[in-house]
C-alpha cells in the first residue's frame, strides 16, 4: 500500500472528500508494482485521521470522484510487509459498491466496428477490412434512447457492435447519423435486452476552467473499462481535426489514448460534460487532450430530431481579419468606440454573397457586439471568437448583422447555409469518384486521396498546386471540383505520358473543366481526331480519340476494373442522357 503523507499541498479552495486526493497528483512512485492502490489519510476525522476508499490508480492519481468514499475503521487498515525486496500488498476490506458510480459507469458502452475503406489511390478497390474499438455512452430524449461515439470510430463502417461493462454479449447498433463537421455518430440498438436496467447519462452544462473532470472509456492497454482524471484547462473554437470544422472544444490535461474517442467525460457531480475525441501530439507537449462540450452534443441532438439526419453546422462562408491598427479604423471611417472586423472576400457559393461585401466591417452579429480582435463575450470574464455564435445556429435560421459600408451604418440578414470547401476533408462515407480512359485516371482531390498518396506528411510532400487548392482554393460555383490525374496505366494510348501523375485537369480541348462530370461528359461527347488535356505546369496529353476509346476496354481487363467510371458518375451519364444504359459496361463505343 502506498501512503502519501503531504499534507501540505491541500488546494485552498474548498474540497469534497471525494477530491482531497488530487494535490498530491505525480507524488507517488510505482516501482516495480504491477499494480497499485492509492490511499489517503484527510485530517479532521474521529480518531484522528479519516481513510478514503481505495480508488485504482491511472496515471497516479485517484480517479472516479463521483461520490465521496465510506471509511475503514483504523483496524481494517492494509499492512505493507517487505519480503525478498518485493513489497507485498494485502487486500483491504472491500466496502459495498457505491450505486451511483456503478449506474454512471454501466452507461459506458464499448464500440466494435468493422470498417471497409476505399483505396483512394485505387478508387475501383477497397482495403482489407479492419477492426477497431472505441468507446460511447448512452443519452435519451424523450422516450428515445441512443448511444452517442465519434464519427471517426465509425468511418466507412461494414458493422457495428455494441457491449455494456455489465455484460458479455455484443449486440448490433445501427447508425442513424454521422456529424462529420462535429465527430460525433448516433446509435441505436433494436433489441430491448441492451437498454434494460441502465439509464442513460444526464447532459451536464459547459464546465470552466480548473474544473476536475474525468474521462472514461476502453483505450488500449486492456480490455476493461479505464478512468482518468484532470481539469478543464482551455475552452475555446477549436479545429476539428475529423470534420476540419472549427466548433467549441474543451481542452483537458486527462489522458486521452486510442480507444477513448466516443467515452463521456464526467464532473464531480456525476454529469456528462463532453465526449473524449483528439489529442493533441508533438515532442514539445504532454497531456493535451479535447473534449466535445455539451453545447455542440445538444447541437447535434437537437438538429437530429428536427431532421432526422445531420444537416450541419452553418457558417457564413467569409473571410476576415482583425481591425487592431488604430490607422486602419480611422482611414475606413469608424469613430469612438466602434469596432469590428474587416470582411476580406466573401465566397461565392456563400448564401452571404450579394449580401455581405469584401471592405465592410461587421459590427454586431444578433445584436452583439464584435470586438477588433473578433472576440465577443463569453461568459463573466471571458472572450471568444464570434463564430462561435454562428455555431448556435443551424442551416436555414436568419442571421443579423450590422455592417458599416462606405460609413453608412447598414442592418443586414443572411440565412445561413452549410460552407462547402473546394478540397473536402472527407466525403461523408461516400466512395471517391473516379473516370479511367485509355489508361488514364482521373479522380477528385479531397484530404484523404493526399493522405494516401502523400502519407501524414502531405502538407509538405504533395505538389504545391494541389495544396494551394487545398488551403486557399474557394469554390466559384457548387458543382466545382479539383479533377486530378491521379496516375496512367501504361497502354498503346498512353505511350510517352506514363510519368504524369498528380497533376489537376484545368481543361479538355480549350473548354474549361468545372468537375469530373463535366470531363466525363465532354470526353464521351467528343468526335474529334485528338483529344487534349490541359494540366498544371503547361502540361499538355493529347491522344487519339478513336485509339483512347478502343483501349479502354483492354486496360479495364488487364487490371480487373470492373468499370471504365465509379457508380456516382454512370448514374449521372446515364440521367443526363450521355450514355445509354445498355452501353454502360466497360465500352465508350
Amino acid at each position: 500500500m502506498v501512503v502519501l503523507h503531504s499534507l501540505n499541498r491541500f488546494l485552498a479552495r474548498p474540497v469534497s472528500l471525494s477530491v482531497l486526493v488530487r494535490p498530491w497528483l505525480g507524488t507517488a512512485r510505482y516501482d516495480g508494482l504491477k499494480s497499485c492502490r492509492l490511499q489517503a489519510f484527510l485530517p479532521g476525522a474521529s480518531e484522528g485521521w479519516g481513510l478514503l476508499r481505495d480508488a485504482p490508480c491511472q496515471n497516479g492519481f485517484s480517479t472516479l470522484p463521483f461520490k465521496e468514499r465510506p471509511r475503514y475503521s483504523r483496524e481494517k487498515k492494509a499492512r505493507s510487509t517487505a519480503e525478498n525486496g518485493v513489497q507485498e500488498l494485502n487486500d483491504l476490506e472491500e466496502a459495498e459498491e457505491d450505486p451511483d458510480r456503478t449506474r454512471l459507469l454501466n452507461s459506458v458502452i464499448k464500440v466494435y466496428c468493422k470498417h471497409t475503406e476505399p483505396n483512394f489511390s485505387l478508387p475501383w478497390q477497397r482495403k482489407r477490412q479492419i477492426s477497431t474499438s472505441s468507446s460511447g455512452f448512452m443519452v435519451s430524449q424523450g422516450r428515445e434512447k441512443w448511444v452517442l461515439t465519434n464519427a471517426h470510430s465509425v468511418q466507412y463502417y461494414s458493422q457495428v457492435q455494441v457491449k455494456r461493462r455489465d455484460d458479455d454479449r455484443k449486440f448490433i447498433a445501427r447508425v442513424l447519423a454521422i456529424g462529420t463537421d462535429c465527430d460525433i455518430a448516433l446509435l441505436t440498438v433494436d433489441e430491448r435486452e441492451f437498454w434494460e436496467g441502465v439509464e442513460p447519462l444526464p447532459l451536464g452544462p459547459l464546465p470552466r476552467l480548473q474544473d476536475y473532470v474525468t474521462v472514461v472509456g476502453y483505450p488500449i492497454g486492456g480490455d476493461s473499462i479505464s478512468v482518468t482524471s484532470g481539469v478543464v484547462s482551455r475552452i475555446e473554437m477549436t479545429q476539428y481535426s475529423h470534420g476540419g470544422c472549427e466548433l467549441l472544444a474543451a481542452q483537458i490535461d486527462a489522458a486521452i489514448n486510442s480507444g477513448n474517442s466516443g467515452g463521456p467525460v464526467f464532473n464531480e457531480s456525476g454529469h456528462c460534460v463532453g465526449i473524449a475525441f483528439q489529442s493533441y501530439c508533438d515532442s514539445d507537449v504532454e497531456n493535451i487532450g479535447y473534449m466535445i462540450p455539451t453545447p455542440v452534443i445538444r447541437h447535434f441532438l437537437q438538429d437530429y430530431h428536427m431532421n432526422k439526419m445531420f444537416t450541419g453546422f452553418p457558417n457564413l462562408g467569409v473571410s476576415w481579419q482583425r481591425m487592431e491598427a488604430p490607422d486602419l479604423r480611422r482611414a475606413i471611417g469608424m469613430e469612438g468606440n466602434a469596432s469590428g472586423v474587416l470582411l476580406r472576400s466573401v465566397h461565392p457559393t456563400s448564401s452571404a454573397h450579394g449580401i455581405l461585401k469584401p471592405g465592410d466591417v461587421l459590427m454586431e452579429f444578433d445584436g452583439v457586439r464584435i470586438a477588433n480582435d473578433g472576440t465577443v463575450p463569453f461568459r463573466n470574464g471571458e472572450r471568444i471568437m464570434y463564430p462561435y455564435l454562428m455555431a448556435q445556429k443551424f442551416v436555414g435560421d436568419v442571421a443579423h448583422f450590422q455592417v458599416l459600408r462606405d460609413g453608412r451604418m447598414m442592418k443586414l440578414q443572411v440565412e445561413l447555409s452549410r460552407y462547402e470547401p473546394l478540397v473536402p476533408p472527407h466525403l461523408e462515407n461516400r466512395d471517391p469518384s473516379f473516370f479511367i480512359l485509355a489508361g488514364f485516371v482521373f479522380t477528385t482531390l479531397n484530404e484523404h486521396y493526399l493522405l494516401s498518396e502523400y502519407g501524414s506528411s502531405y502538407s509538405t510532400e504533395a505538389p504545391v498546386k494541389l495544396l494551394h487548392q487545398l488551403y486557399c482554393g474557394v469554390k466559384m460555383h457548387r458543382r466545382q471540383q479539383v479533377v486530378v490525374l491521379s496516375q496512367v496505366l501504361a497502354s498503346d494510348a498512353t505511350v510517352g505520358f506514363e510519368d504524369a501523375c498528380n497533376v489537376q485537369v484545368h481543361s479538355f480541348n480549350g473548354e474549361v473543366v468545372h468537375d469530373l462530370n463535366h470531363l466525363v461528359e465532354m470526353v464521351i461527347s467528343c468526335e474529334d481526331e485528338y483529344m487534349r488535356f490541359d494540366l498544371d505546369f503547361e502540361q499538355v496529353i493529347v491522344v487519339n480519340s478513336e485509339l483512347a476509346k478502343k483501349t479502354t476496354v483492354d486496360v479495364l481487363e488487364e487490371h480487373s476494373i470492373p468499370d471504365m467510371a465509379s457508380p456516382d458518375v454512370m448514374s449521372h451519364l446515364e440521367n443526363v442522357g450521355v450514355l445509354a444504359k445498355r452501353t454502360r459496361k466497360r465500352t465508350l463505343r
